[in-house]
């Protein structure tokens, strides 16, 4: 590896690590997903910083060429991310199903209620998705 790459490198993985700051800061992406990012440019700027940590790595798990050793550790950080990403999906999908099971039940109890209201409907309140509410003597602002 060159000292031009080397400083390319270092450069895109010192942008990186800003960028991913600046996503925390403007609260696009929470910190705890964020942490393992920061490592990774950490790692990266280190070992682009100073290449025979790299090679003395990769020679003491057993892998011939720098390059392949980069190649795993890449594989192996990518797997770590998708299984992540699967539990935190799947955590997202059951608060999902509970919300969508919690909100037909209120569904449900507002048209009870309403069947079982005044014959008139007087006094029965319900909002419509513009967040106004609606009786029978006519509109109100909720605002």
């Amino acid at each position: 590896m060159t000292t031009e790459i080397q400083v390319i490198i270092i450069v895109l993985a010192g942008l990186g690590i800003l960028y991913i700051g600046n996503l925390v800061r403007v609260r696009r992406l929470e910190l705890k997903y964020a942490l393992i990012w920061f490592l990774v440019g950490v790692l990266v700027i280190i070992f682009a910083a100073n290449k025979h940590w790299l090679q003395a790595l990769s020679s003491f798990l057993g892998i011939e060429l720098p390059i392949n050793m980069l190649f795993f550790a890449g594989f192996i950080f990518v797997l770590m991310i998708i299984f992540t990403q699967t539990i935190v999906i799947s955590n997202l999908t059951r608060r999902v199903k509970r919300l969508t099971q919690e909100v037909g039940i209120l569904n449900k109890r507002i048209d009870d209620i309403i069947a079982a209201g005044t014959p008139s409907g007087e006094g029965v309140m319900l909002e419509d998705d513009n967040n106004r509410v609606k009786d029978e003597m006519g509109e109100k602002d909720n605002g």
